[in-house]
């Protein structure tokens, strides 16, 4: 029975019904299902395969921005009782469009599949200059901080951010991932960044600096 609330869990929230996610989290519960099942076996589940399809071509960002929202809404529902539990996350995640960028659909996906995948998901809004980036960082202390930009003007931001952790001697204790339409792996590299093609590729990225499965 168990088992099969937790399927439909996952279902529910591959088709994005925000709804009927509700419903069974509150079936599951009332079946005695402990919240870090529901979490991993039920909402992680379901947007794991959401990640998959979209990575195939099978779903689109609509589609994804939908089924993470009806994920979000379980989570939301068993937030204080995964606290009781002590559920640990797969590491803390920052992310933000740094300054001049007005953009947000991307970093939200992105945010939404990591979160989506077991991370703690911090998001610090758009257009962000980097001493207030470097202050975040340092009240927050994620274990990587995602940037995105979607503008060549802006992309140029994303070192400034570099320069400054180093500046401030936290560097050492972060990973950087970035991001976005002009962002390439051979600019990511030059600015001693880790490139993210996209909110799936985000999710292997994040698993693979962290070495976490």
């Amino acid at each position: 029975m168990k088992e099969e609330i937790l399927a439909n869990i996952s279902e529910a929230v591959i088709e994005g019904s925000v709804k009927q996610v509700a419903s069974l989290v509150n079936e599951a519960l009332t079946h005695s299902v402990p919240a870090g099942r529901i979490l991993n076996e039920g909402l992680i589940a379901g947007m794991n395969e959401v990640g998959a399809l979209f990575k195939d071509g099978e779903m689109f960002v609509p589609e994804v921005l939908v089924a993470a929202k009806a994920m979000q809404g379980g989570i939301d529902l068993i937030r204080n009782l995964l606290v009781k539990e002590g559920v640990d996350t797969k590491g803390k995640i920052m992310t933000v469009t740094v300054e001049g960028d007005l953009h947000d659909i991307g970093v939200k996906l992105v945010g939404m599949m990591l979160e989506g995948a077991g991370f703690d998901v911090i998001n610090i809004g758009v257009d962000m200059p980097a001493a207030k980036i470097i202050e975040k960082v340092k009240e927050c202390r994620p274990d990587i901080l995602g940037m995105s930009a979607m503008l060549t003007t802006t992309m140029t931001r994303m070192k400034d951010v570099i320069d400054a952790l180093k500046e401030e001697g936290l560097l050492d204790s972060i990973k950087v991932m970035v991001g976005g339409a002009p962002v390439s792996p051979m600019y990511a590299e030059k600015i001693g960044a880790i490139y993210s093609e996209n909110a799936s590729a985000a999710v292997a990225v994040a698993k693979q600096l962290l070495n976490v499965a």
